[in-house]
């Protein structure tokens, strides 16, 4: 098989009443979903929850890893599982992620070990074994750099990518267990959140932590993801809620992230952009996958269908595919690329579509708001000049 590379911890949290799917490896469902007409197939092959889930190689694969100690790699078009990786960690994988520019992925697990696999032969290249159960992992960019967080001392530890070498360790990163370690576009930078409710900024140059944010939520902070620019941060936390950091201007130091909430009912478990940063799409433990309009800051869909709570999502590059996993042991592929039609949507979210004044692009605003209240510029503009424009997102 040829492949191209194109560029939860559940700490307290109660158990849902999702059902396992052992056994079948290509089997898939093509139905729509009744409420809101959004085409979607289900792929079943995991016995056990499905912990991360990520669209790769021109978004003709799904990459997921399981509590039940493997990894799939899927072929999008096909619906059939391409390759098991299975046979190297005896407890459940936290995390996988792609190495770019390679036919290599990593997996956690916690068995507190990391393996690089390769994806074609599903031979384990290389395993490193760390002091604690591995959270998270992350890849930087260029291949080069693998990240992972270990609940033993709080640990962050950076490594080769080629054969897992530590180059770094650093103990006591957080006051308490790190739940996600992201890597920002660049390469320069590692992100963390933590139960502890604070985030931190990494700097693999000067070797040390050079922001460091008491965030305002209010619970566990449970995931983080950049934009394509690396200015963005975002995070989802138990509180139910999300958070928007503009890091670059440090806005956040006198009055906090932009909040992103009302939506979820359930802790939020995950949360990633669009290539583009129009887009962000979140899960929750109420069983539903969101998506945003981020220039406005607007709720535009949500996706019902799970059984148990959503654990990750993933996002195609052209903005029509969105991947959801869970904990009911399934994965879901969802059709979105037309939902700005679909009549439930529209009527719904009543979004009327504006110029921005400072970068020229387009962003929609709430109809409901009143007109002299709109906002001239979209919300990145917004949080760069530090505007004070907060509109509700509507209700679904």
């Amino acid at each position: 098989m040829a492949l191209r590379d194109s560029d939860p911890l559940a700490l307290d949290e109660p158990a849902g009443g999702g059902q396992d799917h052992p056994g079948r490896r290509e089997e898939e469902t093509e139905v729509r979903q009744p409420s809101s007409k959004v085409p979607f197939k289900v792929l079943r092959g995991h016995g056990e929850a499905v912990t991360s889930c990520h669209l790769c190689f021109d978004d003709s694969r799904l990459l997921t890893s399981s509590h039940d100690n493997t990894a799939i790699l899927w072929d999008t078009d096909r619906l059939v599982a391409l390759q098991c990786y299975g046979g190297s960690h005896s407890a459940g994988i936290s995390e996988c992620a792609l190495v770019p520019g390679t036919n290599r992925m990593v997996t956690v697990s916690w068995d507190q070990t990391m393996v690089c696999w390769d994806l074609e032969t599903a031979k384990a290249l290389w395993t490193s074994r760390h002091a604690g159960l591995l959270t998270s992992c992350s890849v930087s960019s260029d291949g080069k750099l693998i990240v992972c967080v270990s609940d033993m001392d709080n640990e962050m530890d950076i490594s080769m990518a080629t054969n897992g070498e530590c180059l770094h360790k650093v103990k006591e990163h957080h006051s308490s267990t790190m739940t996600r370690c992201r890597f920002d576009p660049q390469g320069q930078h590692v992100a963390t959140v933590s139960v502890d409710r604070t985030i931190k900024l990494w700097d693999l140059l000067a070797r040390r932590t050079t922001m460091s944010i008491n965030s305002n939520h209010s619970n566990t902070i449970s995931s983080c993801c950049f934009t394509g620019s690396g200015r963005f941060l975002c995070t989802a936390s138990w509180d139910r809620s999300l958070q928007l950091w503009d890091l670059e201007t440090g806005a956040f130091r006198s009055r906090g992230g932009l909040r992103l909430g009302g939506v979820h009912v359930g802790s939020v478990s995950s949360c990633v952009f669009s290539a583009d940063a129009q887009l962000l799409v979140s899960c929750s433990y109420d069983r539903t996958v969101a998506l945003w309009d981020m220039a406005s800051q607007c709720h535009t869909l949500s996706l019902k269908g799970h059984s148990d709570w959503v654990t990750d999502v993933s996002i195609s590059m052209d903005k029509k595919l969105v991947a959801s996993c869970s904990r009911d042991g399934t994965c879901r592929l969802w059709s979105v690329d037309a939902c700005d039609v679909i009549p439930e949507v529209v009527e719904k979210t009543e979004n009327q579509l504006l110029k921005c004044g400072q970068c020229g692009g387009s962003f929609c605003v709430s109809r409901s708001e009143a007109s002299d209240q709109l906002p001239t510029n979209c919300v990145f503009c917004r949080m760069k000049t530090g505007g004070r424009y907060r509109p509700q997102p509507p209700s679904i």
